[in-house]
């Protein structure tokens, strides 16, 4: 891993707070916003179909996220979507529960199919939902592995042209020819809801400051994780974790970050 630019994009973050526009679910909703806030981001949902795109065009990156869909925030989308590849803005898509129902497993094909997205973040089981080897995802729980299925998530990234981001106890970035490993994070990120949706609107800020999807992915997953890792230091349980990842996230300075790195590449 390159520190230098990892901490290159995270102070630019710091510096130029990267609108993100996130079409997201309702159950994490203050919790993205703020965790986007303290990383040095700057957090904006716009759900209706009349002002999406135009938010997206200002917009430093699109975040896609399909944990409550309904058919109108669907088309919001999609044309926030098709406004984000005509000007050109990195868009991430958390395909959350992708497997547990066929509807949410059918709209995430779509989104994909559509074009555009530059990295697709999700748990296990929800990428393997979206490939030929499917996977067990229980509600929005993941009950699977990433490297169960190594060549299926990387033939799903050459299928799309997308980075894969797959997070777990290994987080792993896999493009048709690159794979990173994270190994940054803690077990208590899992006992709160939204952290995987807030590891993608973290990809969302690290895209809008890298042009290259999956070192911004990775970026996003080590800061991330790091983050958790401190913040467990000072909780009792999920309830003083989120606090504490909070303020961990606002104190957090590119010394602790370049020292506590734990990635590498395959």
């Amino acid at each position: 891993m390159n520190n230098d630019l990892l901490i290159q994009n995270f102070n630019a973050i710091r510096t130029q707070a990267p609108l993100v526009h996130s079409i997201t679910n309702h159950v994490v909703m203050n919790t993205t916003a703020n965790t986007l806030l303290a990383l040095g981001g700057s957090p904006v949902m716009a759900h209706a179909k009349e002002e999406a795109a135009d938010m997206t065009r200002i917009s430093g990156a699109l975040v896609l996220n399909i944990g409550t869909l309904s058919p109108h925030w669907v088309d919001a989308m999609h044309l926030s979507l098709d406004a984000a590849r005509e000007a050109g803005k990195p868009v991430v898509l958390d395909p959350v529960g992708a497997g547990a129902t066929p509807y949410r497993t059918k709209t995430a094909h779509e989104l994909l199919g559509a074009g555009g997205v530059s990295v697709l973040r999700g748990n296990a089981s929800e990428i393997l939902a979206l490939t030929p080897a499917g996977g067990q995802t229980k509600g929005v729980d993941s009950t699977d592995e990433a490297d169960k299925a190594f060549d299926a998530i990387r033939d799903l990234a050459g299928k799309y042209s997308v980075t894969v981001s797959v997070s777990g106890k290994t987080d792993h970035i896999i493009t048709p020819d690159r794979h990173i490993r994270v190994h940054n994070g803690h077990e208590l990120l899992s006992r709160i809801t939204g952290m995987g949706c807030t590891a993608s609107v973290f990809t969302g800020a690290f895209c809008a400051v890298n042009d290259d999807p999956a070192a911004a992915a990775a970026h996003a997953m080590i800061t991330f994780g790091i983050a958790g890792e401190i913040a467990a230091l000072y909780s009792k349980g999920p309830g003083s974790m989120q606090a504490a990842l909070l303020d961990t996230l606002s104190s957090l300075d590119q010394e602790t970050l370049s020292k506590m790195v734990h990635a590498d590449e395959a």
